[in-house]
């Protein structure tokens, strides 16, 4: 089994491949990760690996507050993610290409990455400045008749837009704006459709591209019925989400 060793960045939120993610880097455990980053010559890749939180928090409590105001805010690499940080996370993530690693005048960063391949969390090791993980690549496969499921779920997709921007029809991306590669549209939709995370991380972990393509094909159609039943839901950016806190 081929493993590799990764800073790690957990989130409250699900990266996919192909996707673009930017970040605010403000908490010292996570500038720390970023000024190791730029040690990496600029004609190697800046790799890290993003995982979605399962039980944690993205930003460690800095003060004291409810319901104890004498609590002692919690300090290093793990703090949120309690006494055990592997089970904090889920266990299936994504491998982060930092594009762009900019650090600001108060020492603060701001990062652009794209997210590039699936990972297993094999362990996390917190004994560092930041958080570092022994990570397994996992293969994309095709599965059975991806092909035609892609044109299914563009379709489905498609209605869904213009169920979600209020069937404005110029608000919404054309047939050239998608792609149709079946493991290009499955985690374009993935990232785009309004889930929770517990059902993006779902779809991120599917077994092959042919399963995520189903699963995503059942949620469209019920998420389009259901928008269907509530008319006055505003529009909604359906490329880009929003940046992390963190």
């Amino acid at each position: 089994m081929t493993t590799v060793r990764l800073p790690l960045f957990p989130l409250n939120s699900v990266l996919f491949p192909g996707l673009v993610l930017p970040l605010n880097v403000f908490e010292e455990r996570y500038r720390a990760m970023m000024r190791e980053l730029l040690k990496t010559p600029e004609d190697e890749p800046r790799r890290f690996a993003v995982v979605a939180i399962r039980d944690g928090h993205e930003v460690a409590p800095s003060a004291p507050g409810m319901p104890d105001p004498t609590a002692v805010p919690e300090r290093g690499p793990a703090a949120g993610f309690g006494p055990d940080p592997l089970r904090a996370f889920h266990k299936v993530g994504c491998i982060a290409d930092a594009a762009t690693v900019r650090e600001r005048s108060d020492g603060t960063f701001e990062v652009l990455a794209t997210g590039t391949t699936r990972v297993r969390l094999l362990s996390v090791d917190a004994s560092g400045p930041f958080l570092t993980a022994e990570l397994e690549p996992l293969p994309e496969e095709p599965g059975d008749e991806a092909g035609a499921l892609a044109e299914g779920v563009l379709r489905a997709f498609r209605q869904y837009q213009k169920r979600l921007a209020g069937a404005r029809e110029r608000s919404l991306s054309t047939g050239t704006d998608l792609p149709d590669e079946p493991g290009v549209v499955s985690y374009l939709v993935a990232a785009a459709m309004v889930l929770d995370t517990p059902t993006k991380q779902r779809l991120l972990q599917a077994p092959d591209t042919a399963s995520r393509l189903r699963d995503e094909l059942r949620l469209l159609r019920s998420e389009t019925a259901v928008i269907r039943t509530l008319p006055s839901l505003p529009a909604s950016d359906l490329t880009r989400g929003p940046t992390s806190l963190n």
